[in-house]
């Protein structure tokens, strides 16, 4: 602050020469305003009163003569018709003064000379017109003849002499006007040329100032922010000029400083990310490498103890079919023991060899039809649902990309469990749908069996991971382990909906068609086009109506289509599959 506080500032230096430069102009302004009006009352002296002045003493001139010329023609003819022009001579006389009086009021001398023609032409009147017209009126033409000499000739001779002093004064008069008109004019034209002058060094000065207080210091401000700008952080802002672009400049250069900690903090970050990821991508690829070796143990491991596993059970098989009976009870139940231990072994070292199997042996994804796969499973759990009077139903399912027999495994698992953990004495009921959410499709197994506690809800994706002893449910615990293995290959994610109001429902999402989701969003457009009153929204594609039916089933609202719906709408879906 104590910087902008040092010196003129940018808006005081320019508001100071604005100031001056405007006092100049208005002072020549106000200069030039007042010639401008003597001027144009010298102008108007020379065109309403000098110039008509001139006009009236020649109108003056002109009775005077038509007087002297009447008088005459009188003394001649005794006519009275002769003494008219003298009549109207005088009148004319008498306002030729009272106009001139007027117009050279301002004028003393113009009035001085007028007043000695009055004087004179008033003599000449009453000294020789006015006698020779009574001596012609009473004796006669001879007798007023006589009147008419070389002195009254003279006299009126005066009066000639007086008009050209009159017209002398007068001319003098518009010529002095006719001066002052040219001086004003020039002294305006000087005022002018001051005033140009004056805008010409006030604008040079400003050019000049500006660019020495503002274009300068701000090109080198533009110039160190340009140097900072393309990369050298370190370089410090220095401003120059008025106190605003040093103020500019240390704000500048505060900003720069900011930034130069944020960056450094930045750049240290980044190397510890990158430390960090360094050690994420080691650890990463040592996960990697130990799930490839824990893939390949589990793999080699289940399929190298199926040769000796199978000769234990073989041979177990063997004693017990071949004493059964000949030994004591106790000898039989630990044959039994031996065999149940030896078949369940073999039931976990297949499931352990199917877990290792998914991902590792692939055939490629394919467009596969669900409604086909649920009937593949509907005929391999057909044994455990006539044994547990289940019923299995379906919606419409869509067609995906997968892995045929993974998606039948994940299924079938599904169903399985659900046949599995049924309640008592209640008939087990399983109902699969699928809805469209986005560009997923949200596949639901819902049943009525015992469901599961919400607390238990992610325990059971986890392999080898029970809720039931094996004797109330029998397993291996890998089946669920499996579903997620397979929805995760298939780029999904499974999970149990703990707001199920009975049994339990798994959902899981497996990715669809593009054709799909662009047929499920314009079903829906026609929709709104037809709720809205759109004429031309008539939905008359089957495809888009297969997809709002298939997209939009709410959960457990699923329709179920007898084998005949089915039939007449040319698909699997709405299959139902009872048994008992």
């Amino acid at each position: 602050m104590k910087a902008y506080q040092q010196g003129w500032t940018l808006r005081r230096r320019v508001g100071a020469l604005l100031g001056v430069v405007l006092v100049l102009l208005l002072g020549l302004a106000a200069a030039e305003a007042t010639l401008a009006a003597k001027n144009r009352q010298n102008i108007d002296a020379v065109l309403l009163k000098t110039g008509p002045l001139r006009v009236q003493a020649q109108e003056l001139m002109s009775a005077l003569l038509d007087q002297e010329t009447a008088v005459r023609g009188y003394a001649v003819n005794a006519d009275r018709k002769d003494l008219e022009p003298y009549q109207a001579g005088v009148d004319r006389e008498r306002d030729t003064f009272a106009e001139m009086r007027k117009l050279a009021v301002d004028y003393p001398d113009v009035l001085g000379a007028l007043d000695v023609v009055e004087q004179r032409s008033a003599q000449w009147r009453s000294g020789v017109a006015e006698p020779v017209i009574s001596t012609t009126e009473r004796s006669g033409p001879s007798a007023g003849q006589a009147l008419i000499t070389d002195q009254t000739r003279q006299q009126f001779d005066g009066i000639r002499s007086a008009v050209d002093g009159l017209q002398g004064e007068i001319l003098e008069v518009r010529q002095e006007t006719a001066d002052k008109v040219n001086a004003t004019s020039n002294v305006l034209v000087v005022l002018l040329i001051i005033a140009a002058l004056v805008v010409a060094v006030a604008g040079a000065v400003l050019l000049l100032s500006l660019d020495r207080i503002l274009i300068r210091p701000l090109a080198g401000l533009v110039g160190q922010v340009r140097e900072v700008a393309s990369g050298d952080y370190r370089h410090r802002i220095e401003g120059s000029g008025p106190p605003e672009f040093r103020l500019l400049a240390d704000d500048i250069d505060i900003m720069r400083q900011k930034i130069a900690r944020e960056l450094d903090e930045v750049r240290e970050a980044r190397e510890r990310i990158e430390w960090v990821n360094s050690q994420l991508q080691k650890q990463a690829e040592e996960l990697t490498r130990s799930n490839r070796d824990l893939e390949q143990f589990a793999y080699v491991a289940s399929h190298d103890l199926q040769e000796p596993l199978r000769k234990v059970a073989s041979f177990c098989q063997l004693l017990q079919r071949r004493y059964s009976g000949q030994l004591d009870e106790r000898a039989d139940q630990y044959i039994a023991f031996a065999v149940d231990g030896a078949q369940r072994m073999q039931r976990l070292i297949n499931d352990l060899l199917a877990f290792s199997r998914i991902g590792r042996l692939t055939t490629g994804f394919t467009e596969v039809d669900l409604n086909k796969v649920m009937g593949d499973v509907a005929g391999q759990t057909e044994a455990a649902r006539q044994y547990a009077d289940a019923e299995l139903t379906w919606d419409r399912l869509p067609v995906i990309r997968g892995e045929e027999p993974l998606l039948t495994n994940l299924l079938a698992n599904l169903v399985s469990n659900s046949i599995k953990f049924r309640r008592p004495d209640v008939p087990p009921k399983v109902h699969v749908s699928a809805r469209l959410v986005d560009d997923e499709w949200e596949i639901s197994c819902r049943d009525n069996g015992i469901g599961i506690e919400p607390e238990f809800a992610d325990k059971i994706f986890v392999i080898f991971q029970r809720l039931h002893s094996k004797d109330a449910y029998p397993g291996t615990g890998i089946g669920l382990a499996i579903v997620k293995k397979i929805v995760e290959y298939h780029g999904g994610r499974v999970w149990v909906d703990t707001d199920s109001p009975e049994g339990t429902t798994i959902r899981f999402t497996l990715p669809a068609l593009p054709e799909d989701v662009e047929a499920a969003r314009a079903a829906e457009r026609a929709a709104v086009e037809e709720s809205t009153g759109d004429p031309e929204a008539t939905g008359d594609d089957g495809a888009e109506e297969a997809a709002v039916s298939v997209a939009r089933q709410p959960d457990g609202a699923g329709h179920e289509e007898t084998p005949e719906g089915a039939a007449r709408d040319g698909t699997t879906g709405g299959m139902k599959e009872t048994v008992g």
